[in-house]
C-alpha cells in the first residue's frame, strides 16, 4: 500500500468514526449502564433469536443470541430502543437510563394476531376454501382507516378501492362492477333495497358509518337466495346493539356531524340503537368563488335497529332507515311556461325491516324477513319573484315478504332454500304547478308489478380438494293494471305514427308476465392447503331498470318496470380464478378473470326526452352488452403495514339495433363503449399501525377516461351553430388518478377512561390532480367553445373528531 493510499484510508476512516459518534448512541466502557432483556415468543414463550435491536432508530442495531437475549452499555440519555423479528409485530419503548434496566419483551406473531386490514370472507382462508368466486367482506373497521373526503367515512367510496369496481366520476351517483350498470346493482342495508345510495349526487354514500358492521360485495357467484338485479349485489349490515352496556359514539367533521346511541332496554334481552348524522354547513359557499354563491346542500340520514332475544331459540329485530338530501344550483333547464330563478333537488328515502329467526336445532333455522321501502326524488323550482314552487316528482314503493331455510344435515352439506314476494309501485312521473295557473298539472299512470321467486342451494363437499356449491332460482314477474298498452306496427319503430291499436286493462289484471329460471353455480378445486381454483356460472333477471338520458339539462333518470314492450334484463357471467394464501394467511394472491353477457339492456334513443313521458318506450332502444376482464389483487392483512394492490383490465361494449332506420339503431347497429367503459384500473391502499394512537394511511387510483359524445360535425342555421352527433362514445376524457393521505391520532391520554376519542386528519387529491369529469360544448354565434368540468382540482384538506363513551 502506498503512502497516498495510506493517508485516503486514515482520513476515511476518522470521517466515519466522526459520523458514527454523532449518529450511533455514545457506548460507555467504564462504569456503563447497563440496557439488557430477553424477547420470547408472547403466545408460546419460547425464546426468539436473531431479532433486531434498535436503538434510537440506529440501522445498525444489535442481534439475540439462540436464548433470546442481549445487551449493551449506554450512557446517561434518554432512548427509543424498537425489537423487531420477521413475522412479529415490531415492539418499541422508550427508556431513561440513568442505571442499569432489564427488559422482558414478548413479541406478537402476526399470524396469530387478529386481522388489521379485512380484505377477504369470514374465515382467514376462505379466499380459498370458499366455492365461490368474487366475494369480498369488508369491515367497517378498515373502511373507517381509508382517507375519506372532508372526513366523512364512506362505503362506496371503499369499495371502489376494490378489482372490478369503478364508477363514471368523482360525484356520480353509483358504482359500476365488472360491467354492469349503476341500477344493475342489487343495494341491501339489513335486507331493505337502497335505491339511490349517494348523498349530494355521489359525494358521500347514505350508510350511517357507527351503525354499519360491515359489508359482503358479490361481484361473482352470487348465492341463489339474490335476485332482481342482473350485474351484483352489496349487502349491508347494522349493527346489532348492545344488550350489557350503554354506549354513545359520534363525531364532527366539516360536512357532517352524527351521534348513536346504543341501549340496553332489558338487560341480556332488549338493545336499541339509534343514529342520527346531519350537515348543514352550506353557509360555506358563501366564502368560496361568485359561481358557488347560489349553492345550497345539506343532507341528513337516521337510524334505529331495535334487538329482542326473546329465547335460546328465537330473535326478533326491527330496522328503521330515513334519509334526505337537498342541493340547489343555478337555472339548469327550463320548462314551458315556468320561469325558475334555480333548481332544486329533493331526495327522500324511508325503509323498514323486521326479522324473525328460529332455530329449530342446531342443524335446522328459519329467518323470515318483511321490508318496505320508499324513495321519493323531486325537481323543485322556485318561480321568478313569487313564493311558488313548481314541482316535478316520482316515487317507488317496494314492498316485500321473504323466508329463508338453513339446514346442516352433516358437515359436508350446507342446504339453504326460500321463497320471497316482492310487489313493486312505480309513480314514474308528476307535476305539481303550484299557484302556476299558466302551467296544467300532470299525472303519468302508476305502474304495479308483483315477483314471486323460489330459491334452493346446496354446497357439497365432495372430498378434501372439491367442493361445489350449487343453486337454482326461478322468479317469475307480472306486470299489472290499471294501464293502457300501446299496439304498434309489427316490425316497425315504436313512435305516434305507427300506432295501431291499444288495449285497456283494469286495476289488478296481468298486462305481461315474464320469467326462468336462473342457475347459480360455484366450484372450488385445493390444489393444496394454500392454493385452489375456483370457476363460476350465475344467470340473473332484472324487471326493475333505470332510463337515463345525459345529454338533457335536466337530470330525467327514472325507474321502469318490464312490461309488454320493455323487456327483463338478463344476465349470463362465466368467471374463474386462481387464490393463494402465504406465510400462515398473512397474505393472499388472486387472479379472477369474467366475461358476462346481457341481453335487454335500454339505452336513449337520439334527441330522446324522458320527463314526464308517458310511453316510455318511444324513447328508449333495447340491445345487448358484453363485458370481460381480468384482475389482479394482493393483499397483507395482519402486521405493523397492512392493505393492499389491485389491477383491473375491463372492457364494456353495447350494441343496440332494433331496425334499419336511423332512430331504431345506436353507432349504426355496431358495438361501442358504455359510458362506464374503463378499461385500466390501479388501485392502492397502505396502513401503518406504528402502534395503538396512530394509523397513517395512503390510497393511490388511478383509471382510464371514460367515454363521451364528441360532436360529428356542425350544422349552421339562422346564424347558429348546432352539434351534429352520427356516433355515440367515440371520445375519452383525460385519465384520472388522485393520491389521498389520512392521519388517525387516537388520545393516549383517555386510554384507560370510560371516554375515547380520536383526531382524523385528511387530505383529499394529496397533489392536487386537475382530473376531469366531463366535457362539453356551448356555441355563440356559429363559434363554440369547449369546456371541462373539474369536481375537486385541488386538495382538499379536513379534520374530523370521533368519539365513543361507554
Amino acid at each position: 500500500m502506498t503512502l497516498k493510499h495510506l493517508l485516503l484510508f486514515i482520513f476515511a476512516l476518522s470521517t466515519s468514526l466522526n459520523v458514527w459518534g454523532q449518529q450511533r448512541p455514545k457506548f460507555q466502557a467504564a462504569r456503563p449502564n447497563e440496557l439488557s432483556g430477553m424477547v420470547r415468543d408472547s403466545l408460546t414463550g419460547e425464546p426468539i433469536a436473531n431479532a433486531v435491536v434498535r436503538i434510537n432508530f440506529d440501522k445498525i442495531g444489535l442481534y439475540t443470541d439462540t436464548t433470546g437475549t442481549f445487551s449493551v452499555n449506554l450512557i446517561d440519555a434518554e432512548y427509543v430502543v424498537t425489537v423487531s423479528r420477521l413475522g412479529y409485530r415490531p415492539f418499541r419503548i422508550k427508556v431513561k437510563m440513568n442505571k442499569s434496566i432489564r427488559l422482558d419483551i414478548k413479541l406478537m406473531n402476526i399470524a396469530e394476531e387478529l386481522e388489521e386490514v379485512i380484505i377477504s370472507t369470514q374465515a382467514v382462508d376462505q379466499n380459498v376454501s370458499r366455492p365461490l368466486l368474487g366475494v369480498t367482506q369488508m369491515n367497517i373497521k378498515t373502511i373507517k382507516r381509508l382517507p375519506a373526503i372532508m372526513g366523512e367515512v364512506d362505503v362506496l367510496r371503499s369499495l371502489q378501492m376494490l378489482p372490478g369496481v369503478t364508477s363514471v366520476g368523482e360525484a356520480s351517483n353509483g358504482v359500476n362492477i365488472r360491467g354492469g350498470a349503476v341500477d344493475q346493482n342489487l343495494i341491501l342495508l339489513d335486507d331493505a333495497p337502497i335505491f339511490n345510495p349517494t348523498h349530494l349526487f355521489g359525494l358521500f354514500s347514505v350508510f350511517p358509518p357507527d351503525a354499519v358492521s360491515g359489508m359482503e360485495l358479490y361481484k361473482g357467484t352470487t348465492p341463489a337466495r339474490f335476485g332482481g338485479r342482473a350485474a351484483a349485489v352489496l349487502d349491508v349490515s347494522m349493527s346489532n346493539p348492545s344488550l350489557e352496556k350503554f354506549s354513545l359514539q359520534g363525531g364532527v367533521s366539516f360536512v357532517a356531524n352524527r351521534l348513536t346511541a346504543e341501549i340496553p332496554l332489558v338487560k341480556g334481552k332488549v338493545g336499541l340503537l339509534v343514529t342520527g348524522r346531519g350537515a348543514f354547513n352550506d353557509f360555506a359557499f358563501q366564502w368560496g368563488p361568485q359561481k358557488l354563491k347560489n349553492i345550497r346542500a345539506s343532507f341528513g340520514d337516521a337510524a334505529a335497529k331495535l334487538f329482542w332475544r326473546i329465547n335460546t331459540k328465537n330473535t326478533f329485530s326491527l330496522s328503521n332507515y330515513y334519509s334526505t338530501d337537498f342541493f340547489q344550483t343555478d337555472l339548469l333547464g327550463g320548462i314551458n311556461d315556468i320561469n325558475s330563478t334555480s333548481t332544486q333537488y329533493n331526495y327522500k328515502t324511508l325503509n323498514f325491516t323486521a326479522k324473525w329467526f328460529h332455530a329449530f336445532g342446531s342443524k335446522l333455522n328459519v329467518q323470515t324477513t318483511g321490508v318496505y321501502s320508499r324513495y321519493r326524488p323531486r325537481i323543485l323550482l322556485p318561480e321568478l319573484d313569487s313564493d311558488n314552487k313548481v314541482s316535478i316528482g316520482s316515487e317507488i314503493l317496494q314492498r316485500q315478504v321473504k323466508t329463508n331455510f338453513n339446514y346442516a344435515p352433516n358437515a359436508r352439506h350446507k342446504i339453504e332454500f326460500g321463497a320471497n314476494m316482492t310487489h313493486y309501485q312505480l309513480q314514474p312521473g308528476t307535476l305539481n304547478p303550484g299557484s302556476n295557473q299558466r302551467v296544467n298539472a300532470q299525472s303519468i299512470p302508476t305502474e304495479n308489478g308483483i315477483e314471486l321467486a323460489l330459491h334452493a342451494e346446496d354446497e357439497v363437499t365432495v372430498n378434501s380438494k372439491m367442493t361445489v356449491s350449487a343453486g337454482l332460482r326461478y322468479s317469475y314477474f307480472m306486470a299489472l293494471g290499471p294501464s293502457t298498452v300501446r299496439l304498434y306496427t309489427p316490425g316497425g319503430p315504436r313512435t305516434e305514427s305507427t300506432i295501431i291499436d291499444s288495449v285497456s286493462y283494469g286495476a289488478g289484471q296481468v298486462t305481461k308476465t315474464y320469467g326462468g329460471f336462473e342457475p347459480r353455480l360455484g366450484l372450488r378445486y385445493n390444489i393444496d392447503e394454500q392454493s385452489s381454483i375456483k370457476f363460476g356460472y350465475n344467470l340473473m333477471r332484472q324487471y326493475l331498470q333505470v332510463v337515463s338520458n345525459t345529454t338533457t339539462p335536466l337530470p330525467t333518470s327514472r325507474w321502469k318496470m318490464s312490461d309488454a314492450h320493455i323487456r327483463p334484463q338478463v344476465s349470463q357471467l362465466w368467471s374463474a380464478g386462481y387464490f393463494k394464501n402465504l406465510k400462515s394467511n398473512i397474505y393472499e394472491f388472486s387472479i379472477e378473470g369474467y366475461y358476462r353477457t346481457t341481453q335487454n339492456i335500454m339505452d336513449f334513443k337520439p334527441g330522446a326526452d324522458f320527463l314526464l313521458q308517458k310511453y316510455i318506450e318511444t324513447q328508449v332502444l333495447q340491445g345487448q352488452s358484453r363485458a370481460y376482464g381480468a384482475e389482479l389483487m394482493v393483499t397483507k392483512k395482519k402486521g405493523e403495514i397492512t392493505g393492499w394492490v389491485n389491477y383491473t383490465y375491463s372492457r364494456v361494449l353495447n350494441q343496440v339495433n332494433e331496425g334499419l332506420q336511423f332512430t331504431e339503431q345506436i353507432n349504426d347497429g355496431k358495438w361501442y363503449p358504455a359510458n362506464f367503459d374503463r378499461p385500466h384500473n390501479v388501485n392502492m391502499s397502505f396502513n401503518y399501525s406504528e402502534n395503538k394512537y396512530h394509523n397513517i394511511s395512503l390510497t393511490f387510483t388511478y383509471g382510464t377516461g371514460r367515454p363521451y359524445t364528441i360532436p360529428n360535425g356542425f350544422v349552421s342555421f339562422q346564424g347558429k351553430a348546432y352539434p351534429y352527433y352520427a356516433e355515440r362514445n367515440q371520445g375519452r376524457i383525460k385519465d384520472y388518478h388522485r393520491l389521498d393521505f389520512s392521519w388517525q391520532i387516537n388520545n393516549p391520554n383517555l386510554k384507560n377512561n370510560r371516554w375515547t376519542g380520536s383526531w382524523i386528519f385528511t387530505v383529499y387529491n394529496l397533489y392536487g390532480r386537475k382530473n376531469q369529469y366531463s366535457v362539453f360544448m356551448r356555441t355563440q354565434g356559429t363559434a363554440y367553445t369547449t369546456y371541462q368540468l373539474q369536481i375537486f382540482s385541488s386538495p382538499i384538506v379536513s379534520l374530523a373528531y370521533s368519539f365513543k363513551f361507554m
